[in-house]
Protein backbone atom coordinates (compact mmCIF):
# COMPACT_ATOMS: atom_id res chain seq x y z
CA UNK A 1 0.00 0.00 0.00
CA UNK A 2 2.70 2.67 0.80
CA UNK A 3 5.79 0.80 -0.71
CA UNK A 4 7.44 2.86 -3.41
CA UNK A 5 4.97 6.36 -2.22
CA UNK A 6 6.35 9.33 -0.50
CA UNK A 7 4.34 10.26 2.98
CA UNK A 8 4.60 13.11 4.62
CA UNK A 9 3.48 13.25 8.62
CA UNK A 10 3.02 16.80 9.92
CA UNK A 11 3.30 16.41 13.78
CA UNK A 12 5.21 13.88 12.69
CA UNK A 13 7.90 14.00 16.06
CA UNK A 14 5.26 13.27 18.60
CA UNK A 15 3.79 10.15 19.47
CA UNK A 16 1.48 9.11 16.76
CA UNK A 17 4.13 10.46 14.14
CA UNK A 18 6.67 8.19 16.07
CA UNK A 19 4.61 5.70 16.26
CA UNK A 20 3.46 5.80 13.08
CA UNK A 21 7.10 5.86 11.59
CA UNK A 22 8.00 2.53 13.39
CA UNK A 23 5.18 1.00 12.00
CA UNK A 24 5.72 2.27 7.99
CA UNK A 25 9.45 0.81 8.25
CA UNK A 26 8.48 -2.47 9.67
CA UNK A 27 5.49 -3.10 7.17
CA UNK A 28 6.62 -1.01 4.09
CA UNK A 29 10.43 -1.65 3.38
CA UNK A 30 10.12 0.04 -0.07
CA UNK A 31 8.79 3.24 1.15
CA UNK A 32 10.27 5.61 -1.07
CA UNK A 33 9.80 8.78 1.25
CA UNK A 34 9.03 9.56 5.18
CA UNK A 35 8.70 12.93 5.47
CA UNK A 36 8.40 14.51 9.38
CA UNK A 37 7.42 17.52 9.18
CA UNK A 38 6.82 19.37 12.65
CA UNK A 39 8.36 22.77 14.42
CA UNK A 40 10.60 21.41 17.08
CA UNK A 41 14.09 20.92 16.37
CA UNK A 42 14.85 19.12 19.55
CA UNK A 43 12.25 16.45 18.96
CA UNK A 44 13.95 16.42 15.40
CA UNK A 45 17.59 16.21 16.49
CA UNK A 46 16.48 12.87 18.80
CA UNK A 47 14.46 11.58 16.49
CA UNK A 48 17.52 11.51 13.96
CA UNK A 49 19.76 9.82 16.75
CA UNK A 50 17.60 6.77 16.80
CA UNK A 51 17.02 7.38 12.42
CA UNK A 52 20.54 8.03 11.43
CA UNK A 53 20.95 8.88 7.74
CA UNK A 54 23.05 6.06 6.44
CA UNK A 55 20.74 3.59 7.96
CA UNK A 56 17.36 5.54 7.24
CA UNK A 57 18.19 7.50 4.16
CA UNK A 58 14.49 7.16 3.20
CA UNK A 59 13.29 9.68 6.54
CA UNK A 60 13.49 13.70 5.40
CA UNK A 61 13.44 15.81 8.53
CA UNK A 62 11.30 19.06 7.78
CA UNK A 63 11.25 22.26 10.43
CA UNK A 64 7.97 24.03 9.56
CA UNK A 65 4.67 25.10 10.76
CA UNK A 66 1.48 23.77 9.43
CA UNK A 67 0.42 27.89 10.22
CA UNK A 68 2.78 28.73 7.32
CA UNK A 69 1.15 28.03 4.03
CA UNK A 70 4.36 28.36 1.88
CA UNK A 71 6.50 25.71 3.93
CA UNK A 72 3.71 23.58 3.68
CA UNK A 73 3.58 23.53 0.04
CA UNK A 74 7.36 23.39 0.16
CA UNK A 75 6.98 20.15 2.07
CA UNK A 76 4.23 18.66 0.27
CA UNK A 77 6.27 18.73 -3.30
CA UNK A 78 6.16 15.30 -4.61
CA UNK A 79 3.96 13.97 -1.91
CA UNK A 80 1.41 10.92 -2.43
CA UNK A 81 0.43 10.36 1.15
CA UNK A 82 -0.06 13.15 4.11
CA UNK A 83 -1.14 12.06 7.25
CA UNK A 84 -2.30 15.25 9.47
CA UNK A 85 -1.56 15.06 13.44
CA UNK A 86 0.02 18.47 13.91
CA UNK A 87 -2.87 20.06 16.63
CA UNK A 88 -2.71 21.99 20.07
CA UNK A 89 -3.84 19.50 21.91
CA UNK A 90 -4.17 20.31 25.61
CA UNK A 91 -7.94 21.59 26.31
CA UNK A 92 -6.72 24.30 29.27
CA UNK A 93 -3.61 25.64 26.66
CA UNK A 94 -6.53 26.31 24.26
CA UNK A 95 -8.64 27.83 27.11
CA UNK A 96 -6.33 30.56 27.92
CA UNK A 97 -4.56 30.91 24.23
CA UNK A 98 -7.49 30.66 21.84
CA UNK A 99 -6.44 32.11 18.93
CA UNK A 100 -3.12 30.61 18.97
CA UNK A 101 -5.28 27.16 18.88
CA UNK A 102 -7.34 28.39 16.22
CA UNK A 103 -4.35 29.66 13.94
CA UNK A 104 -3.12 25.80 14.21
CA UNK A 105 -5.64 23.59 13.98
CA UNK A 106 -8.40 25.40 12.01
CA UNK A 107 -5.57 27.38 9.88
CA UNK A 108 -2.92 24.87 9.59
CA UNK A 109 -5.86 22.64 8.16
CA UNK A 110 -6.45 24.81 5.94
CA UNK A 111 -3.33 24.71 4.80
CA UNK A 112 -3.02 21.14 4.55
CA UNK A 113 -5.92 21.01 2.37
CA UNK A 114 -4.93 23.81 -0.24
CA UNK A 115 -0.91 22.13 -0.22
CA UNK A 116 -2.71 18.81 -1.22
CA UNK A 117 -4.26 19.95 -3.61
CA UNK A 118 -2.28 22.30 -5.10
CA UNK A 119 0.78 19.27 -5.00
CA UNK A 120 -0.97 16.52 -6.62
CA UNK A 121 -1.45 14.87 -3.28
CA UNK A 122 -3.31 11.66 -3.54
CA UNK A 123 -4.58 10.74 0.04
CA UNK A 124 -5.05 12.68 3.27
CA UNK A 125 -5.83 11.43 6.25
CA UNK A 126 -6.13 14.14 9.65
CA UNK A 127 -6.29 13.12 13.28
CA UNK A 128 -9.12 13.88 15.07
CA UNK A 129 -10.44 13.52 18.69
CA UNK A 130 -13.46 12.60 20.71
CA UNK A 131 -13.64 15.99 21.89
CA UNK A 132 -14.45 16.87 18.54
CA UNK A 133 -17.90 15.27 19.17
CA UNK A 134 -20.66 17.94 20.73
CA UNK A 135 -17.47 20.19 21.82
CA UNK A 136 -17.50 21.77 25.05
CA UNK A 137 -14.43 22.95 25.08
CA UNK A 138 -12.50 25.40 22.22
CA UNK A 139 -10.02 22.55 21.70
CA UNK A 140 -12.79 20.14 20.68
CA UNK A 141 -14.63 23.38 18.82
CA UNK A 142 -11.26 23.60 16.52
CA UNK A 143 -10.87 19.77 15.88
CA UNK A 144 -14.88 19.63 14.78
CA UNK A 145 -14.01 22.39 12.70
CA UNK A 146 -10.88 20.91 11.28
CA UNK A 147 -13.17 17.62 10.40
CA UNK A 148 -15.17 19.62 8.87
CA UNK A 149 -12.77 21.35 6.37
CA UNK A 150 -11.39 18.19 5.96
CA UNK A 151 -14.38 16.32 4.56
CA UNK A 152 -16.06 19.24 2.49
CA UNK A 153 -12.54 19.27 0.74
CA UNK A 154 -13.54 16.09 -1.29
CA UNK A 155 -16.28 18.85 -3.06
CA UNK A 156 -13.26 21.18 -3.98
CA UNK A 157 -11.35 18.66 -5.80
CA UNK A 158 -12.82 19.40 -9.40
CA UNK A 159 -11.07 16.94 -11.30
CA UNK A 160 -8.09 15.87 -9.10
CA UNK A 161 -7.81 12.11 -7.92
CA UNK A 162 -7.35 12.69 -4.28
CA UNK A 163 -8.97 11.91 -1.29
CA UNK A 164 -9.80 13.60 2.47
CA UNK A 165 -10.88 11.11 5.60
CA UNK A 166 -10.86 11.38 9.08
CA UNK A 167 -9.75 9.29 12.10
CA UNK A 168 -11.52 10.29 15.07
CA UNK A 169 -10.46 8.46 18.21
CA UNK A 170 -10.00 8.63 22.33
CA UNK A 171 -7.25 8.91 24.84
CA UNK A 172 -4.30 7.16 23.71
CA UNK A 173 -2.89 4.77 26.99
CA UNK A 174 0.22 6.21 28.03
CA UNK A 175 0.30 9.70 25.18
CA UNK A 176 1.69 12.35 26.77
CA UNK A 177 -0.14 14.49 29.38
CA UNK A 178 -2.51 11.54 29.47
CA UNK A 179 -3.67 10.18 32.76
CA UNK A 180 -2.00 7.07 33.33
CA UNK A 181 1.89 8.30 33.55
CA UNK A 182 0.56 11.01 35.78
CA UNK A 183 -0.54 8.61 37.45
CA UNK A 184 2.48 6.49 37.70
CA UNK A 185 4.26 10.01 38.50
CA UNK A 186 2.46 10.48 41.59
CA UNK A 187 2.04 7.20 43.32
CA UNK A 188 5.14 7.74 44.84
CA UNK A 189 3.24 10.82 46.74
CA UNK A 190 0.94 8.49 48.17
CA UNK A 191 -2.22 10.52 46.71
CA UNK A 192 -3.94 10.04 43.17
CA UNK A 193 -6.39 13.18 41.92
CA UNK A 194 -9.13 12.59 40.55
CA UNK A 195 -11.35 15.00 39.13
CA UNK A 196 -14.62 13.35 39.35
CA UNK A 197 -15.38 9.42 40.93
CA UNK A 198 -18.29 9.12 37.71
CA UNK A 199 -15.01 10.12 35.55
CA UNK A 200 -15.10 7.85 32.19
CA UNK A 201 -13.14 7.71 28.95
CA UNK A 202 -12.87 5.73 25.93
CA UNK A 203 -9.16 3.75 25.77
CA UNK A 204 -6.96 2.67 22.38
CA UNK A 205 -3.34 1.94 22.34
CA UNK A 206 -1.08 4.16 20.40
CA UNK A 207 -0.56 0.80 18.04
CA UNK A 208 -4.21 0.90 17.49
CA UNK A 209 -4.82 4.44 16.47
CA UNK A 210 -1.85 4.08 13.90
CA UNK A 211 -3.57 0.57 12.46
CA UNK A 212 -6.61 2.83 12.43
CA UNK A 213 -5.00 5.15 10.26
CA UNK A 214 -3.39 2.90 7.57
CA UNK A 215 -7.47 1.14 7.63
CA UNK A 216 -8.53 4.37 6.06
CA UNK A 217 -5.81 5.37 3.87
CA UNK A 218 -6.24 1.74 2.10
CA UNK A 219 -10.32 1.91 2.29
CA UNK A 220 -11.83 5.45 1.97
CA UNK A 221 -13.67 6.99 -0.51
CA UNK A 222 -13.01 10.30 0.45
CA UNK A 223 -15.66 12.46 3.23
CA UNK A 224 -15.51 9.76 5.84
CA UNK A 225 -14.71 9.95 9.74
CA UNK A 226 -13.96 6.49 10.77
CA UNK A 227 -14.48 5.74 14.47
CA UNK A 228 -12.86 3.06 16.22
CA UNK A 229 -14.98 0.62 18.51
CA UNK A 230 -12.82 0.55 21.58
CA UNK A 231 -13.83 -0.13 25.64
CA UNK A 232 -13.92 2.53 28.70
CA UNK A 233 -12.44 3.03 31.69
CA UNK A 234 -13.33 4.40 34.47
CA UNK A 235 -10.85 7.06 36.11
CA UNK A 236 -11.33 5.36 39.66
CA UNK A 237 -10.60 1.73 37.69
CA UNK A 238 -7.44 3.20 36.57
CA UNK A 239 -6.26 4.66 40.19
CA UNK A 240 -6.62 1.35 41.55
CA UNK A 241 -4.84 -0.39 38.71
CA UNK A 242 -1.87 2.04 38.77
CA UNK A 243 -1.99 2.28 42.39
CA UNK A 244 -4.10 0.15 45.02
CA UNK A 245 -2.06 1.49 47.62
CA UNK A 246 -2.96 5.28 47.08
CA UNK A 247 -6.03 7.46 48.31
CA UNK A 248 -7.60 8.95 45.97
CA UNK A 249 -8.52 12.81 46.21
CA UNK A 250 -11.49 14.25 44.23
CA UNK A 251 -10.32 18.19 43.08
CA UNK A 252 -13.18 18.96 40.30
CA UNK A 253 -13.38 18.52 36.93
CA UNK A 254 -11.46 21.02 35.06
CA UNK A 255 -12.57 23.65 32.40
CA UNK A 256 -13.85 22.70 29.37
CA UNK A 257 -13.81 19.29 30.69
CA UNK A 258 -16.46 16.35 30.07
CA UNK A 259 -17.36 13.77 32.60
CA UNK A 260 -17.82 11.12 29.95
CA UNK A 261 -16.68 11.65 26.48
CA UNK A 262 -18.61 11.22 22.61
CA UNK A 263 -17.77 9.90 19.64
CA UNK A 264 -20.66 9.73 17.94
CA UNK A 265 -24.06 11.80 19.03
CA UNK A 266 -27.81 10.53 18.25
CA UNK A 267 -27.72 13.71 15.46
CA UNK A 268 -24.83 11.85 14.16
CA UNK A 269 -26.72 8.48 13.82
CA UNK A 270 -28.30 9.97 11.18
CA UNK A 271 -25.09 9.76 8.67
CA UNK A 272 -23.52 7.42 10.73
CA UNK A 273 -22.65 3.43 9.08
CA UNK A 274 -21.28 0.09 10.79
CA UNK A 275 -18.49 -1.80 9.23
CA UNK A 276 -17.93 -4.24 11.51
CA UNK A 277 -14.48 -3.16 13.39
CA UNK A 278 -15.36 0.85 12.78
CA UNK A 279 -18.01 2.82 12.68
CA UNK A 280 -17.86 5.44 9.71
CA UNK A 281 -19.99 9.19 9.88
CA UNK A 282 -20.31 9.69 6.21
CA UNK A 283 -20.51 13.65 5.30
CA UNK A 284 -23.75 15.38 5.30
CA UNK A 285 -23.20 17.17 2.27
CA UNK A 286 -21.29 15.11 -0.57
CA UNK A 287 -21.02 15.64 -4.28
CA UNK A 288 -18.80 12.30 -5.17
CA UNK A 289 -20.92 9.77 -3.72
CA UNK A 290 -24.60 8.38 -2.29
CA UNK A 291 -25.17 6.95 0.96
CA UNK A 292 -25.53 3.73 -0.84
CA UNK A 293 -22.57 3.71 -2.35
CA UNK A 294 -20.80 4.66 0.48
CA UNK A 295 -22.53 1.18 2.24
CA UNK A 296 -21.96 -0.95 -0.85
CA UNK A 297 -18.06 -0.01 -0.64
CA UNK A 298 -17.54 -0.62 2.76
CA UNK A 299 -19.84 -3.41 2.86
CA UNK A 300 -21.94 -1.94 5.58
CA UNK A 301 -24.71 -1.33 7.41
CA UNK A 302 -26.91 2.06 8.74
CA UNK A 303 -27.24 2.31 12.57
CA UNK A 304 -30.32 2.31 14.18
CA UNK A 305 -31.79 5.71 14.16
CA UNK A 306 -30.81 7.31 17.52
CA UNK A 307 -27.81 5.40 17.98
CA UNK A 308 -24.90 7.25 20.06
CA UNK A 309 -21.59 6.26 21.15
CA UNK A 310 -20.33 7.41 24.57
CA UNK A 311 -18.01 6.23 26.88
CA UNK A 312 -20.26 6.42 29.88
CA UNK A 313 -22.95 3.92 28.11
CA UNK A 314 -20.30 1.88 26.08
CA UNK A 315 -20.93 -1.55 26.44
CA UNK A 316 -17.54 -2.94 26.42
CA UNK A 317 -15.36 -1.77 29.67
CA UNK A 318 -11.77 -2.39 30.97
CA UNK A 319 -11.38 -4.05 34.47
CA UNK A 320 -8.43 -3.50 37.11
CA UNK A 321 -7.02 -6.55 35.68
CA UNK A 322 -7.03 -5.86 31.86
CA UNK A 323 -5.90 -2.18 32.41
CA UNK A 324 -2.60 -3.54 34.49
CA UNK A 325 -2.05 -6.21 31.46
CA UNK A 326 -2.20 -2.59 29.24
CA UNK A 327 -0.04 -0.44 31.11
CA UNK A 328 2.83 -2.84 31.43
CA UNK A 329 1.81 -4.07 27.49
CA UNK A 330 1.57 -0.32 26.32
CA UNK A 331 3.04 2.19 28.79
CA UNK A 332 5.74 0.86 31.36
CA UNK A 333 7.06 -3.09 30.91
CA UNK A 334 8.41 -2.82 34.24
CA UNK A 335 5.20 -2.06 36.01
CA UNK A 336 3.71 -3.89 38.72
CA UNK A 337 1.90 -3.61 42.14
CA UNK A 338 2.00 -5.50 45.18
CA UNK A 339 -1.56 -6.59 46.10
Amino acid sequence: MLNSKSILITGGTGSFGKQFIKTILERFPQVKKIIIFSRDELKQFELRQKYPAKDFPQLRFFIGDVRDQNRMIQACEGVDVIIHAAAIKQVDTAEYNPTECIRTNVDGAENVIHAALQCGVKDVVALSTDKACAPINLYGATKLTSDKLFTAANNIKGSKNIRFSVVRYGNVMGSRGSVIPFFLKKRSEGVLPITHEDMTRFNISLQDGVNMVMYALEHHLGGEIFIPKIPSYKILDIAKAVAPECETKVVGIRPGEKLHEEMITDTDSLNTIDLGKYYVILPSVSFNYTEEEYLTHHKAEKVPFGFKYNSGTNTEWETIESLRELIKQHVDPGFSVDL
